[in-house]
């Protein structure tokens, strides 16, 4: 029997979007086909809308859910609740790649908290002071956090529905760097609402953002209306164009390679609900790209893809409904795992 504690494991987090549905924390082992409910320790109901796990100890991973952030120290098997200053629900959950004692999770309503001692407690940063330009149907929320490990203090945000900030002091202060985004959103082929008032929406709903090392000043930013890129730490952005390669620019997820910095993942789709969506892959920060997983029929929008931190040959992704595939060889064959029935609103997918 393979050591368990040697293991890949993929993780999965599921919202209930409805009564019946089924959400919380999964993990399946890389060549099993099973799926572990991990519910010890978590509220029941919970919804996890982020999963991070510590980049030196697979063992110990992080959830953000409706209640706030937890912790396992034991791969899944067992939850505790961190010292959480705020009844709010955590979407987002970035270690710091300088130092994993130091945590930022990010919030709805939007803030930004910070854990000096690996969680065990935080305290909320300053207001962004955001401008509220898009009002809808639910409170913005801080999708994804990322910090420029080459230049000490940057730390980015993207937020749904309202733009991108960053911040120079590693979150002390904030700067809205939306006003090239909002400019873009006044352009026709850039116009989209679906929720709200204004036809800004697309452009300011914001899903995930990266930062390489191979380019210390570039931040790249997934938002419904694709994927853009700041050459300048977000004071002016650029479209990097995905349809260029894509059928589809919905734009979910993007991603740095851990191994190597200049390769990149994306997770596009037609829509936010859609039956199609697939994982591209660039080799030169977005200049060109390529669809990755060949072999794969999606049959729901892409809502993550997750890279291994140590097997670059390790590439997962998973839709909205819980379709869950992945490879091990670097992309020449993939193998498809379905989430028990009842997952059906997928946020997050991570894998070590």
């Amino acid at each position: 029997m393979a050591d368990s504690s040697r293991l890949s494991h993929v993780y999965v987090g599921v919202a209930r979007s409805r009564d019946g549905s089924l959400g919380g924390i999964f993990r399946q082992a890389v060549g099993d086909s099973r799926w572990d409910h991990l519910t010890t320790g978590l509220p029941d109901g919970t919804d996890v809308h982020a999963v991070t796990i510590h980049p030196d100890d697979p063992a110990v991973v992080y959830i953000g859910t409706k209640s706030g952030p937890y912790r396992s120290t034991d791969r899944g098997d067992h939850w505790d609740r961190l010292g959480f200053p705020d009844p709010v629900a955590v979407w987002s959950i970035l270690i710091d790649p300088n130092n994993p004692r130091i945590l930022y999770a990010g919030t709805s309503p939007v803030a930004v908290y910070r854990s000096d001692d690996g969680g065990d407690n935080w305290r909320r940063l300053a207001d962004p002071r955001m401008p509220d330009r898009v009002k809808m149907p639910f409170a913005c929320r801080v999708m994804r956090l990322a910090i420029t490990a080459d230049l000490p203090g940057d730390l980015y945000a993207t937020l749904e529905v309202n733009g991108a900030m960053r911040s120079r002091d590693n979150g002390e202060s904030w700067e809205d760097c939306s006003a090239g985004l909002v400019r873009f959103g006044a352009m026709p082929r850039y116009k989209s609402r679906i929720a709200s008032d204004t036809e800004i929406e697309g452009m300011l709903d914001g899903h995930a953002l990266c930062v390489s090392p191979a380019a210390p000043d570039t931040v790249f930013l997934a938002v419904r209306m694709g994927l853009f890129r700041s050459a300048d730490r977000g004071v002016s952005w650029q479209d990097m164009e995905i349809g260029r390669f894509a059928p589809f620019t919905y734009a979910r997820d993007v991603r740095v390679s851990p191994q190597d910095p200049r390769m990149m993942y994306a997770c596009v789709s037609p829509a936010a609900i859609s039956a199609d969506g697939s994982i591209f892959r660039s080799r030169d920060l977005g200049e060109i790209w390529d669809r990755f997983d060949h072999s794969v029929k999606v049959d729901a929008t892409m809502m993550g893809v997750a890279l291994h931190p140590r097997d670059p040959d390790q590439v997962y992704g998973v839709s909205r409904v819980g379709q869950v595939f992945g490879t091990q060889d670097g992309g020449r064959t993939w193998h498809e795992h379905r989430m028990p029935q009842g997952c059906r609103d997928v946020y997050a997918i991570a894998c070590a």
